[in-house]
């Protein structure tokens, strides 16, 4: 399968005591504003959309939003919008959710046929009263918003499901799996932060799932006195904690976004340890962005890296990790 893959990195990742870390890349140049990081690889063709809107002035918002709207119309990225994987019922699905400085939140859920969830996130966000559309209702809302109605899944994306059918088990968990989200956080010129957060799910979930990527305090969580947070991985993990919620508060507290990435890690893995889950079967990362744009990532395992531009910087960096 084209998607990623994350490889056990042997033995469980530690769900108690002091954990080993693993530092992967330079340090981070701190401070710098205006400025945007995004999860993955796929973050750094995001944050050059999303650039081009902050370096011009324009708001963290904007940048946010229109940076993600590149993975989501990109075929070969099969994690996000058009060309993402199906569920198992061979139906593409799509989550996404975007925040602002003033805590204006708006979400879609189990969205179907339409390319762009963050910017429908973004219209009910600002033209309704409520938080979360899903399903056919979103859809709706979206077709009567303007959006059009497009084929999502492509024709790889339909032949690697079609393979997977073939030895399909429908089993509730899938091992490890890609969970390519893709989540911005950008601070702009005036110090605002926005973030959002996009994905069509974990690769053949069962028909109606939703993950932690359209929940906010979850997969994304912006505090503008704070700072702002994302999470990447499996998403049911994530929730069980309000992950992103978690990091910001930690941040609140006083610890480095990368500190504040790798207590939420460590209170997932107690979680995982208690109810005897394989915490080596899983990757779940968190990136975070403080007010004065620190930054700084953290995840279970080896392989989740992030992409982060400024007026001098465009790279990707590969996160620090905690195993066993």
């Amino acid at each position: 399968m084209e998607r990623r893959t994350f490889l056990k990195t042997g033995g469980l990742v530690a769900a108690a005591g002091t954990l080993a870390l693993h530092t992967e890349g330079k340090p981070p140049l701190k401070g710098e504003l205006p400025i945007v990081i995004s999860t993955w690889d796929h973050g750094m063709a995001a944050n050059l959309a999303a650039w081009k809107i902050l370096k011009a002035g324009g708001s963290a918002l904007d940048a946010v939003e229109q940076g993600v709207m590149i993975p989501e119309a990109d075929p070969k990225i099969t994690s996000v919008g058009l060309g993402g994987f199906p569920d198992r019922e061979g139906k593409v699905t799509l989550d996404a959710c975007i925040m602002d400085h003033l805590a204006n939140i708006g979400a879609v859920c189990f969205l179907q046929d339409i390319m762009h969830p963050i910017a429908v996130a973004r219209k009910v966000m600002e033209l309704t009263p409520h938080v979360m559309l899903v399903g056919k209702g979103a859809q709706k809302f979206a077709l009567d918003n303007g959006f059009k109605k497009e084929q999502l899944l492509t024709p790889s994306s339909e032949a690697a499901y079609k393979k997977w059918l073939q030895q399909s088990n429908y089993e509730p968990w899938i091992g490890i799996q890609n969970h390519d989200t893709i989540g911005m956080l950008a601070i702009d010129s005036a110090g605002n932060i926005s973030g959002a957060c996009t994905t069509s799910g974990l690769a053949y979930k069962m028909h109606g799932r939703v993950g932690d990527s359209p929940i906010i305090g979850a997969g994304l969580f912006v505090d503008n006195e704070v700072g702002g947070a994302t999470a990447t991985g499996v998403g049911e993990e994530v929730i069980r904690i309000c992950g992103s919620h978690t990091v910001v508060e930690k941040m609140r507290s006083g610890a480095s976004p990368e500190e504040a990435c790798a207590e939420a890690c460590k209170r997932i893995a107690k979680n995982m340890a208690r109810r005897k889950k394989n915490a080596a079967d899983y990757q779940i990362g968190f990136l975070a962005l403080d007010k004065n744009g620190n930054y700084g990532a953290h995840s279970f395992q080896s392989g989740f890296d992030f992409a982060i531009t400024t007026a001098t910087r465009h790279e990707l960096i590969k996160s620090n990790f905690n195993n066993g």
